[in-house]
């Protein structure tokens, strides 16, 4: 789903996904700012290099170009609140997942979220200011509740640490087609610690990552735009478009041309 530039928006989840799972279940970064408050169910979520169970009243904020994803099943529902890049509102700068469980924290949540809802719904004028006044204030929320003893995140251990670095480094080079060595070079560890490490922390291998990234990006290039799929492939470093075409069709079951949007 494509939002414009400077607006602040509430949505659901199947909004934020447009029907189309994987928006959420393969791991991604996004180019906005993303708040989810689960509402109902639970499930898992990859967040700062990390794979961490979540549940109701769960709030995870994802940055701009932070890696993440998230599946809490056919019965899970939450509110998300896209933030545009560049605002002034002072924003966490990290992942953050907090576990909410005072009732008076979780309403408190819920009402700023609504009330930004309803400002979005009516329309009237100067609604954009009055949705960056509430997200204004659900940035204290977060900030707020970042600052309590109780969620202070837990030390890591080193392949949690190492999961981490790589889970940051590969926003910046999952299109650049390099294997797997130049990453584990890059984070000097060898492929097979690297590979352990970041299994150990996220529940997949450091290639399953990399795959779903590219894999992420080449499904919402063939929905949202018009580009030809050699172009695609060029652009997500792959070394020809039969290559391109087979990678696809391995993991999605279907051709470029089967995954493409209606035409625009």
């Amino acid at each position: 789903m494509s939002f414009a530039a400077a607006d602040i928006n509430v949505i659901t989840l199947p909004q934020l996904t447009g029907g189309q799972d994987w928006r959420l279940h393969l791991a991604q970064d996004r180019p906005h700012h993303l708040l989810i408050w689960v509402t109902r169910g639970q499930g898992r979520a990859l967040l700062d290099g990390l794979r961490r169970g979540v549940g109701t009243h769960n709030a995870l904020w994802v940055p701009q170009g932070s890696l993440f994803a998230l599946d809490l099943g056919r019965q899970g529902m939450a509110q998300a609140v896209v933030i545009p890049p560049g605002t002034p509102l002072r924003l966490p700068e990290m992942p953050r997942h907090l576990r909410i469980r005072d009732v008076a924290v979780q309403s408190e949540l819920s009402g700023l979220i609504e009330a930004a809802a309803r400002e979005q719904q009516k329309h009237r004028p100067l609604s954009q200011d009055a949705a960056e006044a509430h997200a204004a204030l659900i940035s204290v929320w977060l900030r707020r509740q970042i600052m309590l003893d109780e969620h202070v995140p837990p030390r890591r251990n080193a392949a949690g640490r190492l999961s981490k670095l790589y889970c940051d480094l590969l926003p910046h080079r999952y299109r650049s087609g390099a294997p797997m060595a130049a990453y584990a070079e890059t984070l000097d560890v060898t492929p097979t610690h690297l590979t352990r490490a970041v299994k150990a922390a996220t529940g997949k291998t450091a290639a399953e990552l990399l795959t779903e990234r590219v894999l992420a990006e080449a499904r919402r290039l063939l929905l949202e735009t018009r580009q030809p799929a050699q172009d695609i492939a060029r652009h997500l470093g792959f070394g020809s478009a039969a290559y391109f075409t087979r990678f696809m069709q391995q993991h999605t079951g279907q051709p470029p041309t089967g995954l493409r949007g209606p035409a625009r």
